[in-house]
């Protein structure tokens, strides 16, 4: 093993060349084998023959090259990644493999993927995508942590006793909506009947059968007995997604005997909307059960959200609720062992400057979500697809923005401001008076 000053440490990537045939074998046998069944040692020589002579794939049906490369740590080969670039227009790692003495040092693991990323851009991809065995914890949450996404978990799939979990990661991330403008708020009958009213029908009757105006009041008349919270009275717990005032989703949740909660209807005007009320689920419904379920006919768009916020599939069910439509059925467990993160959505420069240090206060108004908010917790950061933790160091409440700006600091909390007068405008832009009523929580957060 070779022992480094980290200050003396140089990582580099480059391409395999025909002397790293042995190294790249060895890793694979050595690392493969208690995951994988067959002769690692012949598929390393196969992939690395294909590298070698153009990287075209003479065998394969769907691959339009094949390439290798090496991680060296001081001119030492440290680790090893193999993509291949697919006719759909995505990029495959098969496989990111670190040599056991370089693991957990010089963050080569992480380089190899930085590089696996600008190379499948370069190829005009669309997505990375993977399989790592389910026991192989280590690469797993590697990989989870590095922005990938469950796509679901094959049994015995490549070894008997061993589950393979499929993972991708989109790319050109950079287009991603900004959600900071929608709102989630409790239903109100008297302001977002009529128009939720419209919105489930429109997007709903086509897919579940007895969708009806009947269907509809009988759906309102469950939500006033939910001060009950008596399953038996199947009672229903509603909110609305709100931009500019006006509704643009609904999703209404039934908790049930056990504790699990039914999630349907969940619509949407936009998929800005549908991201919204997904990320804030978990939140608005942590006191009333410990798991989530959703029914729905989603669009691939619709799938990918849910994926990126940890739901998993969990049934289908072919002409349940209509004939010639199958629904699936998606669910998120609310008390998963370790995860205790909330999730908060933020505009991308206000997000850049908490985690760049330049924030450290975020302003909110007292929501319900935002009342269950306490110190020490873990805090999730989201803007589309981009995330970052922090930690709450403390909460703070304001009758106004006012009294706010006299006490706290406001370049820590609207750093692009030039004034404390500015700062009050800004903040009135955002929320409105109708919003300030609620109440303002000064939340400090640390990295």
């Amino acid at each position: 093993m070779h022992r480094y000053k980290k200050s003396s440490v140089t990582v580099a990537i480059r391409k395999a060349k025909a002397g790293d045939v042995d190294f790249v074998s060895r890793l694979m046998a050595e690392t493969l084998g208690p995951f994988y069944n067959g002769d690692h040692q012949a598929h390393a020589q196969q992939i690395f023959t294909t590298h070698i002579n153009g990287n075209v794939d003479s065998v394969g049906q769907f691959s339009l090259g094949q390439y290798i490369f090496i991680a060296e740590v001081n001119h030492h080969p440290a680790g090893m990644i193999h993509l291949v670039v697919k006719k759909q227009g995505t990029v495959k790692i098969s496989p990111l493999i670190v040599a056991p003495e370089y693991r957990g040092q010089f963050g080569i693991g992480s380089k190899l993927l930085r590089h696996a990323e600008d190379f499948a851009c370069k190829h005009h991809a669309r997505q990375l995508y993977c399989t790592v065995a389910a026991q192989n914890q280590d690469t797993l949450k590697f990989l989870l942590r590095k922005g990938f996404h469950l796509a679901g978990k094959a049994q015995d799939h490549y070894k008997p006793g061993i589950d393979e979990c499929m993972l991708y990661k989109p790319l050109g991330q950079g287009l991603t909506p900004d959600l900071s403008d929608i709102s989630i708020v409790p239903f109100d009958e008297k302001k977002h009947a009529a128009a939720a009213h419209q919105l489930i029908l429109s997007r709903v009757g086509s897919d579940f059968n007895g969708v009806d105006d009947t269907w509809m009041d009988a759906l309102f008349a469950s939500y006033q007995r939910r001060e009950s919270r008596d399953v038996n009275a199947k009672y229903k717990l509603i909110f609305i997604a709100e931009q500019d005032r006006k509704v643009v989703g609904v999703v209404v949740a039934t908790p049930k005997k056990g504790q699990p909660i039914k999630i349907m209807p969940l619509v949407a005007k936009s998929e800005a909307v549908f991201e919204a009320l997904v990320a804030n689920l978990p939140q608005l419904l942590a006191g009333y059960g410990h798991k989530l379920y959703v029914h729905l006919v989603p669009e691939p768009w619709q799938i990918a959200c849910l994926q990126r916020h940890g739901w998993t599939i969990e049934g289908l069910f072919p002409e349940g609720y209509a004939p010639d439509v199958t629904v699936q059925q998606w669910g998120f467990s609310l008390n998963k062992e370790g995860v205790s993160m909330r999730k908060m959505r933020i505009k991308r420069p206000y997000y850049d400057a908490i985690m760049s240090g330049r924030k450290t206060l975020e302003v909110r108004i007292g929501y319900n979500s935002i009342k269950r908010l306490k110190e020490g917790q873990l805090l999730q950061l989201e803007n589309g697809h981009v995330l970052g933790v922090v930690r709450i160091k403390s909460i703070r409440i304001y009758s106004k923005f006012a009294d706010m700006l006299a006490a706290e600091p406001w370049r820590e909390i609207v750093p692009q401001a030039k004034s404390k007068e500015e700062a009050l405008r800004l903040l009135h832009k955002i929320y409105p008076p109708y919003k300030e009523r609620l109440g303002v929580h000064v939340i400090e957060v640390q990295k």
